[in-house]
């Protein structure tokens, strides 16, 4: 499903170059469920931001479903990380004037999809997501939990086959930490590719493959 093949991610700070990617190579199956580890620096976050077609690899294939990622415009790349990745932060990114319910619907909204249609596609995840009662709700009106589910149902509202996970708890406490953890595990289990991009080994080790990063590279 996805296959990286000698990528290579470079930065200019002064007059230094830093690989941030430094010959990666990587095969994931579909349904797999893998967490990323390493320290600050090694590379974690840039290769999500690759993954999630957020940001270009300098050199090196990024293949997607027999696409290769890389050789696609910009208008090419946006369609395909709307049809087929959803992202999960650390920091929520909710819209604070928006309830819980037009958060989990703005994604539907912006790809053009028909009122009727995403009602009952938002009633669904929230329903899934245990938020009904909370679905009017604005985020300053949520727990941290319920903020990071809310996220959560906005990633996986278009059906998304891969679910990127930074940090997904690292603003939580344990107890709602670990609700958060069983809901991607579930999702996971439904069939979703779910990468967690973590420093906490305890949710990494979790995870059915554990990839370690250093200096750019998978060690």
């Amino acid at each position: 499903m996805i296959e990286l093949k000698h990528l290579e991610k470079r930065f200019q700070i002064g007059d230094q170059t830093v690989h941030a990617l430094d010959d990666v190579s990587l095969r994931i199956e579909q349904g797999e469920y893998i967490s990323v580890m390493g320290p600050s620096g090694s590379g974690k976050s840039t290769l999500m931001n690759i993954l999630g077609l957020l940001d270009r690899a300098n050199s090196g294939d990024y293949m997607l479903d027999g696409i290769n990622a890389g050789k696609l415009n910009e208008a090419e790349r946006t369609r395909l990380r709307s049809e087929k990745i959803g992202f999960v932060f650390q920091s929520y990114h909710l819209v604070p004037r928006l309830t819980a319910r037009e958060n989990i619907e703005l994604p539907m909204m912006l790809s053009g999809i028909a009122g009727k249609a995403r009602k009952q596609k938002v009633d669904d995840v929230l329903a899934k997501l245990d938020l009904l009662d909370r679905a009017h709700h604005s985020p300053n009106q949520l727990s941290g939990g319920q903020r990071q589910r809310v996220a959560i149902g906005r990633a996986i509202v278009m059906k998304p086959s891969i679910l990127l996970a930074d940090e997904p708890t690292g603003n939580l406490d344990s107890k709602s930490g670990e609700g958060v953890t069983q809901l991607l595990e579930s999702l996971n289990a439904e069939g979703i590719t779910l990468m967690v991009v973590t420093h906490d080994s305890t949710l990494g080790a979790r995870a059915n493959r554990q990839l370690n990063m250093l200096d750019g590279r998978i060690v």
